[in-house]
């Protein structure tokens, strides 16, 4: 009844949310609640033509930093995921269900295996990619997601281990080609965005 809750209380957060710009899976009141539990099975679970939907985000933040010359900087990370054997580190992902949307489940995904909620950006792109598992084919679905809040206790919390990472280590580390290349759209917005932002200060 818990998870029931939790999570009809997230759809309406997310919905009302959505329509007013960037999506943020709680206000501030509540960002500290979630639901210990993860989602299991695949009897709620999307495909498109065999195909199994998958969805994940690309955690990201900006660290402050101390520079040498006296003025403080800020660095890009991102935040990977261990894989439940912790054999593989990944972004979050997972199956998206029949009864969410995609945001809903780019940011239950993130809650739930990284321990992390914050705003949802536009989608990244979509990818086909085959499954090492079964060798099935997927279609990756892959968001950015800005992170506010690390939460201390989340439902994979016990069976994966999370990590802020440079750029560069996140390509290394990441052994999927499809998130890999998420990561560089992902890389090459977020420069846009920063070039776009100095422009605008130097007309001001």
């Amino acid at each position: 009844m818990g998870l029931f809750l939790s999570r009809n209380l997230v759809n309406f957060l997310v919905s009302f949310s959505a329509k007013k710009g960037p999506v943020e899976l709680f206000p501030v009141q509540i960002k500290d609640v979630v639901s210990l539990v993860s989602r299991t099975g695949r009897h709620l679970q999307r495909y498109e033509k065999d195909r199994r939907q998958v969805v994940g985000c690309i955690p990201y933040r900006y660290r402050k930093t101390d520079q040498s010359s006296g003025g403080g900087g800020e660095e890009l990370e991102f935040l990977v995921v261990s894989s439940p054997k912790g054999q593989r580190m990944m972004f979050p992902k997972g199956g998206w269900e029949l009864d969410e949307t995609i945001e809903q489940a780019a940011l239950r995904e993130s809650a739930e295996e990284a321990g992390v909620t914050g705003t949802l950006e536009c989608k990244l792109g979509e990818w086909r990619y085959k499954s090492k598992s079964n060798g099935s084919f997927h279609d990756g679905h892959m968001f950015p997601l800005l992170v506010q809040k690390e939460l201390d206790f989340w439902p994979e919390k016990h069976v994966r281990q999370r990590r802020w990472v440079t750029a560069d280590e996140a390509k290394e580390l990441c052994q999927q080609l499809w998130m890999k290349e998420a990561l560089e759209l992902l890389i090459q917005r977020l420069r846009q965005q920063k070039n776009g932002q100095a422009v605008e200060r130097q007309r001001a």
